[in-house]
C-alpha cells in the first residue's frame, strides 16, 4: 500500500500547472525548426545573395527566429509559465550576457586600436619605435 502511495505522489508533480507541451506543440516546433533550417541552408548552398552581407544578415535572422522557436516550443519559456519568472530570468540572463559580450568586444577593439605596434607615433618630430625590441638598430651608423 505504501508503494502505491509513493507511485501516486511521484506522478502528482506532473499536474502542478507546469506546461510540458502536447504532441501538437512539439510537432509544430519541430516543423518550424526544420523550415527555419532548410531555408538558410538552401540560400547558402545556392550561392546566397549578390551581397554577402545580405546573406549573413538573412541567415542570422533565421537563426534568431529559430532560437525563439526552440525557447517557446521545447523549453516552454513563456510569459505564463511559472507566473512569468522563467521569462524574466531568461531576459535578465540575455541582458547580462549582452552587456558582457558587447563590453568585451569594445575593450578588445580599443586595445587593438590603441596598442598595436604598427602605429606610427611621433614625438618632437622623431619617430617612435626605435630602440629596445623594435627590430630597428639602435645605432644607425653600425649598418
Amino acid at each position: 500500500m505504501a508503494h502505491h502511495a509513493h507511485a501516486d505522489a511521484h506522478h502528482d508533480h506532473h499536474g502542478d500547472g507546469h506546461s510540458h507541451g502536447s504532441f501538437k506543440s512539439y510537432m509544430t516546433g519541430f516543423v518550424l525548426s526544420v523550415i527555419l533550417t532548410v531555408i538558410p541552408f538552401w540560400i547558402v548552398m545556392s550561392g546566397g545573395f549578390e551581397n554577402p552581407t545580405t546573406t549573413i544578415l538573412t541567415v542570422t535572422g533565421f537563426a534568431i527566429v529559430q532560437i525563439i522557436v526552440h525557447v517557446i516550443y521545447f523549453l516552454h519559456v513563456t510569459p505564463t509559465s511559472e507566473e512569468g519568472w522563467t521569462l524574466t530570468s531568461t531576459v535578465f540572463t540575455l541582458v547580462v550576457v549582452g552587456i558582457m559580450v558587447s563590453g568585451s568586444v569594445w575593450v578588445m577593439f580599443n586595445m587593438n586600436a590603441n596598442m598595436m605596434p604598427n602605429h606610427s607615433m611621433t614625438v618632437s618630430g622623431v619617430e617612435q619605435g626605435q630602440g629596445m625590441g623594435s627590430g630597428a638598430p639602435e645605432n644607425p651608423e653600425s649598418e
